[in-house]
């Protein structure tokens, strides 16, 4: 049958709909009230780290930095500047994909993949976040124009223009002033982060970087006001850095060009010091290179070539070449030997050419084979008698020799702000027991007496032990910088002057070397010649190999780089020095005939005017004493 029909029951559907609008409602105000609290927690309650969060998107601080310090020579040539160049930064944290835009760069540039892999590995160097970091220098304004034509493929890539470090002096201070480089991961950790933010080359080498703090300077800073995608829109306040000190240095760069023009080429080492003030007036290490090509970082190539090199160019032979002294360490032996009270200015042995211990058979070999009969010590150092300083070194003893050659400097560093410098040498009994674990033998005194045997100097050593014998004792370190910014460089540890008890054998030793260049039987003569100055100097031999007992050295047998080295000392003018000079000709095999040549160039470079003549405030006459000695 059929159904009823349903009569709409309007009350149910209005109280169905209030039902429903209230429960709409109370969700729509519990939401806004959600809402609202939300607001409040985010607006008030943290409103301090939102906004500091905002403004740290909006501002962002970047380092400015300093300015590097130039570096002069006395007479005020710039011998380190800095030269405005173009390099390619990249910022990783606005590169997205950066090995991508990586690759990017190299296929623009036509660049090469050991190119890449240099990038990427100065990519993955520890760094400030948003730091950009340089990949490429000196570019070309050819890639300039390709970086601009292809800038929407290098998000984070940007051409900034800089300062970078150049040596308009090329090799001639390699070895003193140095180079900079980029910092490496080990440098990194050991470097300021806050001062070096912004800086990525550093001193490696010389001064660049002994007074690497002086030279870099204080970082400035400036905020800037960015966009969403990185780019700076303004500077809203800015710091300043302050830029690094100048130094002036006591090298001369004509005094340096006559130094090496003397060496001609040969390999050896070249120290010119001051003996009143410890000023290098020249520092030569041949042969050199041109730190230009360490700056902005050296190909493999290029450093595979300096590196393996047989000339060794890197080789620092003035700070870091040990050589036995050979007889230029004799006029310090005579010092002591004087002091100690074992032999006078008058006492003589008898020289047959030879010398022999107490109840020993060897024989100690004199140079001169048939002897050159009595000596004092005058005429042993005129003549570099052999035989008179193994007599003395005997009477010495080793603990007493070596005591007083540390005076001199011989087995410690000596300069003042030459951090490269090896401390060479000095043996003693105590060295010996401990590095060896053998007794000392009196034959290694004897030896030792010669500048031979264990001992071992650099040329800077034996620079500074002649101008010890220049300036009567008076220490002063050997030291590169002249002024900073003005100032004259403190040595924080001097070293003590030789006292000795008889002032007058300072001068009993001086007359000694001037015999060698003036002297009728001087072993320098030759070199001394024509001189418009008087000369102190003293030859030396540094043996490379052994030759058995009885054997003549024959130069014909030998190699040419097994050949002895060539040393000699001098400072002149004798009577009033200005000027000490050590030069080490390697292979050279003669110190009187191939490096007393190359001494008196220096010394006539130094002390005589463009014109030939003795400079006036170096004018010294020969006093009639002088002449009678060379009588």
């Amino acid at each position: 049958m059929p159904q009823p029909i349903r009569i709409k029951d309007h009350e149910k559907d209005a109280r169905l709909v209030r039902g429903r609008v209230v429960f709409g409602a109370i969700a729509v105000v519990t939401l806004i009230g959600v809402l609202i609290a939300r607001l409040y927690f985010l607006q008030v309650i943290q409103y301090e780290y939102h906004s500091t969060l905002s403004e740290s998107n909006r501002v962002h601080v970047q380092p400015i930095p300093p300015t590097r310090g130039l570096i002069f020579d006395r007479n005020g040539v710039v011998v380190a500047d800095n030269r405005p160049s173009f390099s390619l930064s990249m910022t990783r944290e606005r590169s997205g994909d950066w090995q991508k835009v990586l690759d990017v760069i190299v296929e623009v540039l036509q660049l090469t993949p050991e190119d890449r892999a240099i990038f990427e590995k100065r990519m993955r160097q520890g760094r400030r976040p948003f730091e950009p970091v340089p990949i490429m220098f000196e570019l070309t304004e050819e890639q300039i124009a390709l970086i601009a034509v292809n800038q929407f493929r290098l998000p984070g890539v940007e051409v900034v223009a800089q300062l970078v470090r150049h040596y308009p002096q090329g090799p001639h201070f390699a070895h003193s002033v140095g180079y900079m480089g980029r910092i490496n991961e080990k440098e990194l950790k050991t470097l300021d982060p806050v001062n070096y933010s912004g800086t990525h080359h550093i001193g490696k080498t010389g001064i660049e970087r002994f007074y690497e703090p002086e030279l870099h300077g204080q970082v400035g800073y400036e905020e800037v006001e960015t966009n969403a995608r990185g780019r700076v829109l303004r500077v809203l306040k800015r710091t300043d850095p302050i830029p690094g000190k100048d130094i002036v240095l006591s090298l001369d760069i004509k005094l340096q060009e006559a130094a090496e023009a003397a060496l001609g080429g040969r390999r050896g080492a070249v120290v010119a010091l001051d003996p009143n003030t410890g000023e290098v007036l020249a520092m030569v290490s041949q042969p050199s290179f041109d730190p230009n090509l360490f700056v902005t970082g050296i190909s493999f190539k290029a450093y595979a070539e300096l590196r393996d090199s047989i000339d060794r160019p890197l080789f620092n032979r003035v700070l870091r070449g040990l050589y036995p002294p050979g007889s230029t360490i004799k006029p310090a032996v005579a010092i002591a030997g004087l002091d100690a009270g074992v032999v006078t200015a008058s006492s003589r042995v008898y020289d047959p050419g030879y010398y022999q211990l107490p109840n020993y058979d060897h024989k100690y070999r004199n140079w001169n084979r048939t002897g050159d009969g009595y000596v004092d010590l005058e005429t042993a150092i005129m003549r570099s008698n052999d035989t008179y300083f193994y007599d003395l070194a005997h009477k010495l003893g080793i603990d007493r020799l070596s005591s007083y050659m540390n005076k001199f400097g011989l087995g410690q560093k000596v300069s003042l702000d030459m951090f490269e410098e090896s401390p060479g040498l000095m043996p003693s009994r105590e060295w010996k027991r401990a590095t060896r674990r053998q007794a000392w033998f009196p034959g290694e005194t004897l030896i030792l007496g010669i500048g031979q045997g264990y001992m071992q100097a650099t040329p800077l050593q034996l620079a500074q032990a002649t101008a010890l014998v220049a300036s009567k004792g008076k220490w002063y370190r050997p030291h590169l910088a002249k002024t900073i910014e003005g100032q004259k460089p403190v040595d924080p540890d001097p070293m003590p002057d030789i006292i000795l008890r008889n002032p007058a054998d300072w001068q009993r030793v001086n007359n000694g070397m001037q015999a060698v260049m003036h002297g009728a039987r001087g072993t320098a003569r030759k070199a001394a010649l024509g001189a418009q100055y008087r000369i102190a100097g003293k030859s030396g031999t540094a043996q490379v190999v052994a030759i058995k007992q009885g054997e003549k050295y024959d130069r014909s047998k030998v190699q040419e780089r097994h050949r002895d080295h060539a040393l000699f000392v001098g400072f002149a003018p004798a009577e009033n020095p200005k000027i000490v000079v050590s030069v080490m000709v390697e292979n050279g095999e003669s110190g009187s005939g191939v490096a007393a040549p190359v001494v008196r160039q220096i010394m006539d470079a130094w002390l005589l005017d463009e014109h030939g003549q003795l400079k006036p405030e170096y004018a010294s006459p020969i006093t009639a004493e002088a002449t009678a000695r060379e009588e």
